[in-house]
């Protein structure tokens, strides 16, 4: 993992800086190993140091990656920092602009004496996991697999009557009992006319005889998130959702087709994007086709009209494409893919076949 720090040094090298502030916690975990809710990391150029409390100081040292030393603050976090940036003579720190708020921006300024220039590097620290490595991806894959048994469980439980909050609760439940150490996000449950708003959170409805059901959920595993929506169907939807799984399924197809390396992340999106609004349900297509996921369920690239990203080896992402309908109701696939040898590799392995239960 030491291959991660020494990438940081380059940035702070490029950006004449003797140190870097990292407080985002999924950077944090990302650089250090660290799991815990609050710690500070400073990076120099030849040290690097992770400041926590003392309900963290045994975690961390069980945790954090070779040649980190765990200090256990005693005043606070910044007079800490404050002293160890004196000790090291750093004088230009960086921070994650992206990650830090306005207000303790304005403590650094003011605790932190002895920096004498603080730089945000925006988004730059972000923009190093875009690229997953072996071990990043073999997380993640579980993670999808794990998705993958809670979808078969669940359909064992689905039927005319259940509320869309049991089945959001039992779509956890089945989460944690396979392995995961929870959901990646709010679990999303919507049916009927409700499976039409395309984050539609569980609520009181009763499933009917007839209804499209919209299941979005991931897990995290091994600190790393999954991503899966399936709709299936509760009985007879009538022809208009049976032509709208149609238009979806081959546009999800279409988009996997399509992909590979040194592609703008915006063509794939217009492949899908096409094939819907040809079908004349473009107006009904109004989110992106995919995003990143890794250790957070929503990072780089974007797979959208205007994404000025690039797809390359290493990136994993989700294909999502979506018809909704006011007043009729939605139908969205999403699997997760990554990009090895120039090609996609498809992690989802739950069916895209048409369900009616």
């Amino acid at each position: 993992m030491n291959e991660r720090i020494n990438r940081i040094r380059n940035i702070m090298s490029e950006k004449s800086l003797d140190g870097l502030i990292v407080t985002g916690r999924a950077n944090t975990f990302y650089l250090s190993g660290f799991t815990g809710s609050t710690s500070y990391l400073l990076i120099g150029r030849e040290k690097a140091w992770i400041v926590v409390d003392f309900r963290y100081t045994i975690q961390a040292g069980g945790q954090v990656f070779e040649g980190i030393e765990v200090v256990e603050h005693t005043e606070s976090f910044l007079t800490t920092l404050n002293r160890i940036i004196a000790d090291e003579g750093m004088d230009s720190i960086g921070f994650e602009g992206n990650n830090l708020s306005y207000s303790e921006y304005e403590r650094f300024k003011t605790k932190l004496l002895h920096a004498r220039r603080l730089e945000s590097l925006g988004d730059a620290i972000d923009l190093l996991r875009i690229r997953k490595d072996e071990v990043e991806i073999e997380a993640i894959a579980q993670a999808v697999k794990l998705g993958d048994q809670v979808f078969d469980q669940v359909l064992k439980v689905i039927r005319p009557g259940i509320k869309e909050m049991e089945l959001a609760a039992e779509i956890e439940y089945q989460m944690r009992k396979l392995g995961a150490s929870g959901p990646s996000f709010a679990t999303i449950v919507a049916s009927g006319e409700r499976s039409a708003m395309c984050h539609g959170a569980a609520s009181e409805r009763k499933i009917k005889p007839g209804d499209a059901l919209i299941m979005d959920f991931g897990v995290i595993y091994r600190n790393y998130c999954s991503d899966m929506t399936r709709t299936i169907f509760v009985g007879d939807p009538g022809e208009e959702m049976k032509k709208i799984y149609r238009i979806v399924s081959e546009a999800q197809l279409a988009a996997l087709e399509c992909l590979h390396s040194g592609m703008k992340a915006r063509d794939a999106d217009r492949v899908a994007r096409d094939i819907i609004t040809l079908e004349g349900y473009g107006d009904n297509f109004g989110h992106s086709l995919g995003h990143g996921v890794g250790i957070e369920i929503h990072e780089e690239p974007r797979l959208s009209v205007k994404s000025e990203d690039t797809l390359l080896d290493g990136m994993v992402f989700s294909v999502e494409p979506g018809i909704y309908v006011e007043g009729l109701g939605g139908v969205r696939i999403e699997d997760m893919v990554v990009l090895e040898d120039g090609k996609p590799r498809n992690l989802t392995g739950s069916t895209k076949e048409m369900i009616v239960l």
